[in-house]
């Protein structure tokens, strides 16, 4: 795998695979660039792809204070090492981290965010009680169950969705980055929704939900679709939170048919 160096001096790994114009990958909370694999070959056809290992997991290196700022870095520190603008996508918690970097770089041509995990208004994200028992899961070694308590209790995912990830070829990946839910689902709920911010965001962007997805991620979704300049919304009838697993042609077919759109698209309603 190639590497960059992020700003604060965290060493990040990527696979860069395929051929084509460059689209980076933003895997989300537990997993590592091999979250892609049931779509990577499609869009290997069409692209150059970079799927990263954000920091903590699979062979990019951690550091001793976690931030979400620092994962926003990490993605700019992939992205501006690419020669020319690229198409950034992000799932879940990479789908945060990639809204805040297209905001961080001049090197992002189109942007697509599969539910970003944020609060809209006043509130938590998380409630303590949940982390805690997350927390004491992973310190008893109980990784699997803490990761199924986080995707059921806190993604909101059904256990029929668990058990389409469980039965991909990197569920022991995730069970082995257990460790870095805690952490990650406590800095989403500092996270400020900013209106105002993200309205000075005109990348085009392609937003995308599931009817059966957890109502946060559905009103995060709803809420950028209201202040982002430059986007639309498509929803996967009938799927939730991993529609890159249980609906993969689809979800390709939209990433094909929205990076060769022309640069301007009707805002959402």
């Amino acid at each position: 795998m190639d590497t960059v160096t992020s700003a604060d001096g965290t060493t990040i790994a990527y696979e860069k695979t395929g051929h084509g114009p460059p689209l980076v990958l933003v895997h989300g909370t537990t997993a590592d660039h091999t979250r892609w694999e049931p779509i990577r070959p499609a869009l290997e056809e069409q692209f150059t792809v970079y799927a990263m290992d954000r920091r903590g997991r699979g062979e990019s290196d951690d550091a001793p204070d976690y931030s979400l700022e620092r994962e926003f870095d990490d993605v700019v520190a992939v992205i501006d090492s690419i020669a020319e603008p690229v198409v950034l996508l992000g799932h879940s918690y990479g789908a945060l981290c990639s809204l805040e970097a297209a905001l961080r770089t001049d090197n992002v041509r189109k942007l697509i965010l599969y539910e970003p995990p944020f609060l809209v208004e006043e509130g938590e994200l998380t409630p303590a009680a949940m982390l805690a028992e997350l927390h004491a899961l992973v310190e008893n070694g109980e990784n699997e169950q803490a990761l199924i308590r986080f995707f059921t209790d806190v993604a909101g995912m059904s256990l029929d969705e668990v058990d389409v990830l469980r039965a991909a070829p990197n569920w022991s990946a995730r069970v082995s980055a257990a460790h870095t839910v805690v952490r990650e689902e406590a800095a989403p709920g500092e996270y400020v929704f900013d209106a105002d911010r993200l309205a000075t965001l005109a990348t085009p962007t392609l937003l995308l939900t599931g009817t059966e997805s957890a109502p946060f991620l559905k009103d995060a979704t709803a809420a950028l679709a209201g202040v982002l300049p430059n986007c639309r919304v498509v929803t996967f009838e009938g799927h939730g939170h991993v529609a890159i697993n249980s609906a993969s042609e689809r979800f390709t077919t939209e990433v094909f048919t929205f990076a060769s759109e022309s640069e301007s698209l009707s805002q959402a309603p």
